[in-house]
């Protein structure tokens, strides 16, 4: 799947018609097949079960007509709930999560389910005739119809405990955990190219990676978010084209109509003559929509659960336990990528430099989900305190020297605040002790920094 098509699908994932259109076209086939059948089979259901399939033409009608009227109230009635749900939760979470509740499957089968099932009433009622029509009642449709509305109950049941769940936090918070747990598996390594070898190193690999000058720009021409990139397509590209290619901007990144996206050159001088082709065929190979997505942007996965964080510790809410078990969901994420390759900068073709990406590096990560959450966490002991230990967590998944420092950073400002912030010495004792855990861990591991 190439990366416009990729971007498609995810759009007809994420929306509320399309699973319901497909279902409804399924229940026109359906409901056409089953009145051929019996139209043009001998089956005698009706002698053998003739309570069951000896409806007359106005009993069949009357039945049909009562199905289709009560699937489409039930129907209105899921769309309303859906609605009020997507409302609290943007209002009680992050307006950000509301993604989650629209690509949500059994939403979208189960809205489907309701109004396909009336589709189906409505197609088989048109087939039915009376006595003076030339007696013909389809009694196989009118059966599977009856049986439709029976399984229409159990999925009304269904549905309701999928929304009562769904409101809760944890299955909130662990369902964008998952997406991000996705997104650093795909990411991270990342098999783009060759890492640059010794073989055939060369120092103005890493002067160009930074080089100001040289560089044939490459704009944006709409304005949205960088949502996707075709890294594999980038660098088949500069290798079809002899050509380095930078990539200018993260994924997530919000891009204006001048914005720099890519920069192309030769290997040390400026690419000459300079193809009309390139802008366009370049950006081929990104995707710009109208809100971040979290596919390739594990960065919006964890702004989310920040999000989710500052929203319970907001004077208007003040939800300490789902402020706790966010940041626990965070230090998860912490752990993940702690444990993770992350790609070099630099990436070949198995010969030479070729393509440049750009990647937050894992102190980024750590920053972005730890920054705020301390800063809006003045004077709440218990969440101080599990941030703390948060960070112990994604310590334990690394003995790497370089991921250290940035830890014991974001432990050190942590106890800092809350020797400012917090009321009782027992509480600011309780935060000390769990530092200096973290520190002899570190210590324990092999970092003096």
């Amino acid at each position: 799947m190439n990366n416009r098509s990729g971007h498609y699908w995810q759009q007809l994932r994420e929306s509320l018609w399309f699973v319901p259109g497909v279902l409804v076209l399924l229940s026109f086939g359906l409901a056409y097949g089953l009145v051929e059948f019996d139209t043009n089979t001998a089956w005698k259901g009706k002698k053998q079960f003739p309570l069951l399939f000896g409806n007359g033409a106005e009993g069949a009608r009357g039945m049909l007509t009562a199905i289709a009227g009560s699937m489409l109230t039930v129907a209105a009635l899921i769309f309303s709930l859906t609605l009020s749900t997507i409302t609290q939760v943007s209002s009680q979470y992050s307006p950000r999560v509301l993604r989650n509740f629209m690509s949500d499957r059994l939403n979208q089968f189960i809205m489907g389910y309701f109004v396909s099932v009336f589709a189906y009433c409505l197609i088989v009622l048109g087939t039915i005739r009376g006595s003076d029509e030339g007696q013909f009642v389809p009694a196989t449709a009118v059966v599977v119809g009856l049986l439709l509305a029976l399984g229409g109950v159990a999925a009304l049941i269904v549905f309701i405990h999928h929304i009562a769940e769904s409101l809760q936090t944890g299955t909130i918070v662990s369902h964008i955990f998952r997406e991000t747990g996705k997104a650093i598996d795909n990411l991270f390594p990342a098999t783009v190219g060759e890492p640059l070898t010794d073989s055939y190193y060369d120092e103005n690999d890493l002067r160009l990676a930074d080089e100001p000058t040289g560089w044939w720009a490459v704009k944006a021409g709409q304005v949205g978010y960088l949502q996707r990139i075709d890294t594999h397509g980038l660098l088949q590209w500069a290798t079809r084209h002899e050509l380095i290619v930078r990539q200018e901007k993260e994924v997530g990144s919000f891009l204006g109509e001048g914005t720099v996206v890519f920069s192309v050159r030769g290997d040390n001088k400026r690419p000459e003559p300079i193809k009309a082709d390139w802008p366009a065929d370049l950006m081929t190979y990104i995707t710009i929509g109208k809100h971040r997505s979290i596919e390739q942007d594990v960065s919006f996965g964890i702004q989310q659960l920040v999000d989710i964080v500052l929203k319970a510790l907001s004077p208007g809410i003040n939800d300490t336990t789902t402020a706790i078990m966010t940041v626990d969901f965070l230090g998860a994420i912490g752990e993940r990528l702690a444990g993770r390759v992350f790609p070099s900068r630099l990436r070949s073709d198995g010969t030479c430099l070729r393509l440049i990406v750009a990647t937050r590096s894992f102190d980024q990560f750590i920053r972005l989900a730890f920054d705020l959450p301390r800063i809006n966490a003045k004077g709440n002991h218990a969440v101080l305190l599990r941030l703390i230990q948060a960070l112990a967590l994604t310590a334990r998944a690394t003995s790497s020297a370089d991921r250290q420092p940035v830890l014991r950073e974001q432990a050190t400002l942590l106890l800092a605040w809350a020797n400012q912030t917090l009321a009782s010495d027992y509480e600011k004792k309780t935060v000390r002790d769990s530092y200096a855990a973290l520190l002899g861990f570190q210590n324990k591991v092999g970092y003096t920094g």
